[in-house]
């Protein structure tokens, strides 16, 4: 998930609303056409409580062939005149919304919180923030992405116009599940696009119950809709011939089956934002207290389910004893704050599901025979899926555990002598998304941001993004970027218009 540093606004009116949602009546139907409907599918999705296990809901629609059908078609009715709706129009709608979900907040977190395990004061008010201020950041764009136009010297005016691409997608991941529903709808609906999402099978709840606040602001028919679903019906849109762009977040292998899909289909646009093994490079100048908190917050945050998590740090040698000393308090600190994700004093709740927490615990299990266990490495209690923070020390760089994305609590440590031996090893990977570099010698910090291979790099910090940059990765870590003005262009195509002045 991508975090947003900005909080949420504060002081805008509040309105008085039908939403009813919440865990004991819980949303199960796809949102079409601005109506909940019964999928045309009989699959129906399980959604599990990773607290403890115990079964949310096994009739939540699993979107099929025809209610993908439908919904394309709903959007592609109502595309003619969503494009031509006034800019400020589309701004009113996404600020409305922004609104709705603000008011509604602490039921959007509960029914995230539900089926993600994330608690509320260290996750789920942020995630919540962000997602109105994704909105209403994006709203502000609606009237000021402007085109070009170059002088008509050479006697033809030339006009370049930013275009809708019409019908488009997105496909969210169970991680962040409101947030990236916000940096990806919000682009795509202010720049005159219809939205079909579709949330992950793992926390769909918060998703469709925007259809109600999606119908209550005064969005048209067809303009934004909600599908639940499985891989099956990210396939169905991936390669659905009248859909014009997927953007997607999750794994590198789902990323490249849905690039294949998109090439198969109508070569339809794609932006993937998917995995990481970020490193945090700490030197013997930096702060180390300040090293610490972020390398501890960056792995811990959402029981380190998150893409960009700093997952490898380095050290350098003159402070590698102390570093180590330190994190390993500060991960056993925290570790004493896992717990419920509905008391208000969990910090840190449990990794989404059993799949994940099999997959979690193979990694700490194969671990132990690839470097030496520093802290943690085992489940806590015998009900939920409750993993220790944990950290690998002396890892060898080709072991499994410092190259594959693990996406829970557990990072290495590792040391290093100079400055042209850590590039190496920060850049021996297949991703590119995230970095940190920890010294107070400036001139080395933006060496080192030139030098490492990524997306994004964070300097005294890590594990962070900002609305109005550029949000992605290089390399196997994805392709486009979402935030700011960048991710308008991935939602639009220019169109060049020449006008023969001496006709």
């Amino acid at each position: 998930m991508a975090q947003q540093a900005a909080p949420t606004g504060d002081a805008t009116p509040k309105t008085t609303s039908s939403f009813a949602w919440d865990k004991s009546n819980l949303p199960k139907q796809l949102f079409i056409n601005n109506e909940f409907v019964e999928s045309k599918s009989s699959k129906k999705l399980e959604v599990y409580n990773p607290k403890d296990g115990s079964l949310l809901a096994n009739d939540v629609a699993l979107a099929g062939e025809q209610d993908v059908d439908d919904a394309v078609a709903a959007a592609e009715a109502a595309f003619p005149a969503w494009k031509k709706t006034r800019a400020t129009e589309r701004r009113d709608l996404l600020l409305k919304l922004a609104n709705l979900i603000e008011e509604h907040s602490l039921k959007f977190a509960e029914l995230t919180r539900l089926s993600l395990g994330a608690p509320f004061t260290s996750f789920g008010s942020f995630e919540i923030g962000g997602t109105v201020e994704a909105f209403r950041y994006f709203a502000g764009w609606c009237d000021k992405f402007a085109g070009e136009s170059h002088p008509q010297d050479d006697g033809f005016l030339k006009i370049v116009r930013n275009e809708p691409l019409g019908v488009t997608a997105g496909i969210v991941p169970w991680n962040g599940p409101l947030a990236t529903i916000a940096l990806k709808a919000a682009p795509a609906l202010a720049t005159g696009n219809c939205f079909i999402l579709k949330p992950s099978e793992k926390t769909p709840f918060g998703a469709l119950a925007l259809g109600t606040l999606i119908k209550e602001a005064g969005f048209p028919p067809g303009v934004f809709q909600v599908l639940t679903g499985d891989g099956s019906t990210g396939a169905l849109l991936a390669s659905h011939m009248r859909i014009r762009k997927i953007s997607f977040t999750g794994s590198t292998a789902t990323g490249r089956k849905i690039q294949e899909m998109a090439a198969k289909s109508n070569l339809k646009r794609i932006t993937l934002e998917l995995g990481g093994k970020s490193p945090a490079v700490v030197f013997d100048d930096a702060n180390l207290e300040n090293a610490i908190f972020w390398c501890v917050n960056a792995i811990c945050g959402n029981s380190g389910q998150i893409c960009f998590a700093a997952s490898r740090v380095y050290v350098q040698e003159g402070i590698y004893d102390k570093f180590v000393e330190g994190y390993k308090k500060a991960m056993e600190e925290r570790a004493k704050a896992i717990g419920d994700p509905d008391e208000a004093s969990t910090l840190m709740g449990p990794v989404v599901d059993k799949l994940q927490f099999d997959r979690v615990s193979g990694f700490l299990e194969r671990g132990r025979n690839q470097g030496t266990l520093l802290t943690g490495g085992s489940r806590i209690g015998d009900q939920g899926y409750f993993i220790e923070p944990t950290v690998f020390i002396n890892v060898p760089e080709d072991a499994e555990i410092c190259k594959r994305e693990i996406f829970g609590p557990v990072a290495i440590l590792n040391k290093f002598k100079t400055e042209e031996e850590i590039i190496a090893k920060a850049n021996d990977t297949e991703y590119g998304l995230m970095a940190g570099v920890f010294t107070q010698d400036i001139n080395r910090a933006l060496r080192l941001s030139s030098e490492i291979d990524t997306g994004m790099v964070g300097i005294n910090c890590v594990s962070l993004a900002f609305l109005n940059t550029p949000f992605g990765g290089t390399k196997e870590s994805g392709t486009g970027r979402e935030n700011a003005i960048h991710v308008l262009r991935m939602f639009t195509e220019p169109k060049t218009i020449m006008v023969n002045m001496t006709y």
